[in-house]
């Protein structure tokens, strides 16, 4: 398995994945879309949370 390179991603780009994610569009889908690993949506979705 190769490693990705570390990419960095503006607030206001999590803030749109996570408002995706909340208006039903399915994970997968985001994941695939954007090229997102799962544990970045997941702590983008939590953080936005709390």
């Amino acid at each position: 398995m190769t490693r990705r390179e570390r990419r960095t991603f503006t607030e206001e780009f999590k803030q749109q994945m996570v408002q995706l994610y909340q208006s039903g569009k399915p994970r997968k889908e985001i994941i695939r879309e954007y090229d997102l690993t799962p544990s970045s949506l997941d702590k983008w979705v939590e953080q936005s949370q709390t």
